[in-house]
C-alpha cells in the first residue's frame, strides 16, 4: 500500500482510506500501513452491490429483494392487469435479482422460497386466477417453453452462478496467474442444486457461458415433466408452439390495438394454464359448459367468430396495403365452385408472377373433434384447417397463389401462414424501417385472437348475464 500510494502520489493521486475496506477473517495488527481501513468480515463484504459469500450480507440483501416485490405486489394490482403483468416478467421479478443470483452463491438460500411464493401470489392476483401447483410450474417457465416468463428464482439462481463462472473462468486464471482454475465448493454445490432441477448434461464449451443454455435445460425438463404427467398435452402443446405466445411479448399500447382488458388478460391466461375461468353454465346453443370455457371457443352459435374472422383478416389486409401492395378484401370476380369468395386478393403479383389470394380460417384447438390432431404435435389442427382450405379453393389456385391463414384458439398457426406473414414483415421494415414491423404484426393478430376468447366465452352465459357485461 506505502507503494501504490507514493506511485500513486507521482501523478498527482492521494487515495482517501476513509472509503477502504479490508475483507479478513480477523482485524489486521496496529501499525501496518492498512490499519485504518475499514474492516468487513467475509460474511458481511459487498461488491460492486453483490456480497461476495452467503452469510449476513446476503441475507440482508434477500430480504429487502422480498420487501421490495411486496411493495410491488400492492402496487401492480393497482393498475390494469396488462401493465402489471409486462412490469413483472420484464423488470420486477428476477431481472430485478439478476445481478445479484449471477455474482453470490445464493442458490439453496432459504429466502428463495419465500420470494416464489410473493411471486406466486402477485401473479394470482394480477390475473385473477387460482393456481394450483401444475399451473404455477407452467407459469414460471419461460414464455417460448408456454409459460408467462416469470422465472422462479430458487430454479434460476444455480444456471445463472454457473453461467457468470464459467465465462469469467479465463480473466479469472489471468488475474491470479493460474490458468485452469478448477471449480471450488461453490461452483460445486451449484453444480449439484442444478442437477438435481434436470437430468441432462451440463453444458461444455462456449455453451457454458450462456446462462440461458443452463435454464433452457432445466424449462425443458419441466416441461416434458407436465407434458407426460398433464392430461392437458394438447394446450401444454400449442402454447409452446411458435407464434402462440406473441400475445406476451406485446406493449400494452391501446393506439395500435395491443392492449387487452383485465378480463381478456384474465381468460388468455386461464386458457393458457388451463385454470378454471367460469362457472359451469348452459350455453344459449342447448351445450354445456365447463369450468374451463372449452365449448364457447368453438360454439357454431356464437357471434364472435364473425367479428374474430373479421378482425384477423383486416389485419393482414391492412398490412399489406401499408406494405405497399394494393388488395381488396372479398374480391367479386373470384369464385369458387360453390360461388363463395376468398377474404381478400392483392392486385399486383406477390411472388412468381402470380397474385396472392388469401383466406383465414380459426379452429379450437381444444375441440373433441381435433383431439388426436391436437395431441399428437403442435400446430396440428391448423395445419389440418389449412389443407381444408387449399382444398376448397383448388380452382382459384390455378391462376392464383392462394395462401391459408388458420389459427388455433390457442396461438399456432400453420407454417404457411407463419412464412407468408414473416415476408410480409420484411416488406413493412422496408417501408417503414422500422426492424421490428414484422414482430408488431405477429403480436397484433396474437392479441385479436386472445381479445375474441375472451368475448366467445361472456357470448356462452345467458342472455341476461351478457346483456349486463
Amino acid at each position: 500500500m506505502s507503494l501504490i500510494e507514493s506511485s500513486a502520489q507521482a501523478i498527482g493521486l492521494s487515495l482517501n482510506r476513509s472509503k477502504c475496506e479490508i475483507i479478513a477473517c480477523s482485524p489486521p495488527p496496529a501499525g501496518l500501513a492498512i490499519s485504518d481501513f475499514s474492516f468487513v468480515y467475509p460474511a458481511d463484504s459487498v461488491l460492486l452491490g453483490a456480497p461476495l459469500l452467503a452469510g449476513r450480507a446476503l441475507d440482508t440483501a434477500l430480504q429487502k429483494s422480498y420487501e421490495d416485490l411486496s411493495t410491488a405486489e400492492s402496487r401492480l394490482c393497482s393498475i390494469a392487469a396488462h401493465d402489471a403483468l409486462l412490469l413483472l416478467k420484464s423488470s420486477l421479478s428476477t431481472p430485478k435479482l439478476m445481478h445479484l443470483l449471477r455474482s453470490t452463491p445464493c442458490f439453496g438460500h432459504r429466502s428463495l422460497q419465500p420470494l416464489d411464493s410473493v411471486l406466486r401470489r402477485c401473479v394470482g392476483r394480477i390475473t385473477n386466477c387460482d393456481l394450483s401447483d401444475d399451473q404455477w410450474c407452467q407459469a414460471s417457465l419461460t414464455v417460448k417453453a408456454g409459460g408467462l416468463g416469470i422465472r422462479l428464482a430458487s430454479h434460476l439462481a444455480p444456471s445463472a452462478y454457473l453461467a457468470a463462472f464459467h465465462a469469467t473462468l479465463d480473466i479469472q486464471g489471468l488475474i491470479l496467474s493460474s490458468p485452469g482454475l478448477c471449480m471450488t465448493s461453490h461452483e460445486q454445490s451449484a453444480l449439484s442444486t442444478w442437477s438435481s432441477l434436470t437430468s441432462a448434461s451440463a453444458p461444455s464449451g462456449p455453451a457454458s457461458h450462456r446462462q440461458s443454455s443452463w435454464d433452457c435445460l432445466v424449462v425443458e425438463s419441466e416441461l416434458n415433466r407436465l407434458i407426460s404427467s398433464s392430461h392437458d398435452r394438447a394446450r401444454l402443446l400449442a402454447v409452446s408452439a411458435e407464434h402462440s405466445s406473441d400475445w406476451l411479448h406485446a406493449l400494452p399500447i391501446s393506439s395500435c390495438g395491443l392492449r387487452l382488458s383485465d378480463e381478456d388478460v384474465r381468460v388468455a391466461v386461464g386458457l393458457r394454464l388451463g385454470t378454471s375461468i367460469c362457472q359451469p353454465h348452459q350455453c344459449p346453443c342447448g351445450a354445456a359448459v365447463n369450468s374451463s370455457g372449452s365449448h364457447a371457443l368453438s360454439c357454431k352459435k356464437s357471434s364472435s367468430r364473425i367479428q374474430r374472422h373479421n378482425a384477423l383478416n383486416d389485419l393482414i389486409f391492412r398490412a399489406l396495403v401499408k406494405a405497399g401492395v394494393p388488395s381488396v378484401k372479398e374480391p367479386s370476380g373470384l369464385l369458387r365452385s360453390d360461388g363463395k369468395r376468398p377474404d381478400g386478393v392483392t392486385q399486383i403479383p406477390w411472388s412468381s408472377g402470380k397474385c396472392l389470394a388469401w383466406d383465414v380460417t380459426v379452429a379450437d384447438t381444444l375441440a373433441s373433434s381435433y383431439g388426436h390432431l391436437s395431441s399428437s404435435s403442435a400446430g396440428r389442427v391448423a395445419e389440418r384447417a389449412a389443407e381444408l382450405k387449399v382444398a376448397k379453393y383448388s380452382d382459384i389456385a390455378a391462376t392464383h397463389e392462394f395462401l391459408p391463414v388458420a389459427f388455433e384458439t390457442l396461438g399456432p398457426m400453420n407454417k404457411a401462414a407463419a412464412i407468408f406473414l414473416s415476408s410480409l414483415g420484411k416488406r413493412l421494415s422496408a417501408v417503414s424501417g422500422d426492424a421490428r414491423e414484422g414482430a408488431f404484426l405477429f403480436q397484433r393478430l396474437s392479441i385479436a385472437v386472445q381479445r375474441f376468447n375472451c368475448v366467445a366465452l361472456h357470448d356462452s352465459f345467458p342472455a341476461s348475464v351478457a346483456d349486463d357485461y
